[in-house]
């Protein structure tokens, strides 16, 4: 897994009544990009170090902001 401050983390929902979770990568701990990431959490605003699980995913700033409701 490989980021870049200002790239989104994607955490899927782990059951039917879960959500998906985004979060700002807001620093990369490490040289080559891989985790932990400190990130701020959209949902609730919580910063935190995070190492992603196979659940999750780096989505690139530019494909974020494409995502995103006009």
């Amino acid at each position: 897994m490989y980021a870049e401050p200002g790239d989104w983390l994607v955490t899927e929902a782990r059951n039917l009544n879960g959500h998906a979770r985004q979060a700002l990568i807001l620093a990369v701990r490490s040289a080559d990009g891989g985790p932990p990431y400190l990130v701020r959490w959209a949902d609730n605003g919580h910063e935190g170090l995070v190492v992603p699980g196979p659940d999750s995913r780096v989505v690139s700033a530019s494909e974020h902001a494409a995502a995103e409701p006009a």
